[in-house]
């Protein structure tokens, strides 16, 4: 058991972690696609927001919210990614 905690574990961990990473973003970016099946997403929030008779004229405010609001999220959770790539890899010989 220790042997796998303490050798196997990080050094998967650090092979896998980008991948799951670059799904996860992915995950995230393709969420558009569950209004699908009916759920709430952030586009089609600012879809129903946009068709509120207040919020005319304001379509491209909207979706550029919408949009940094991806970009945030998704460069937030790359970031986290490299920090935990470095971190996993301190005492990795090159």
């Amino acid at each position: 058991f220790q042997t796998m905690t303490r050798i196997v574990l990080p050094q998967a961990l650090t092979a896998v972690i980008p991948v799951l990473v670059g799904q996860f973003i992915g995950l995230f970016k393709d969420t558009s696609l569950v209004a699908l099946v009916g759920l709430f997403d952030l586009l089609g929030i600012a879809r129903s927001i946009l068709a509120n008779p207040n919020w005319l004229g304001t379509q491209q405010e909207v979706y550029l919210v919408v949009a940094a609001i991806y970009w945030v999220f998704s460069y937030t959770m790359s970031y986290a990614s490299r920090k935990l790539e470095v971190t996993l890899s301190a005492g990795r010989r090159s």
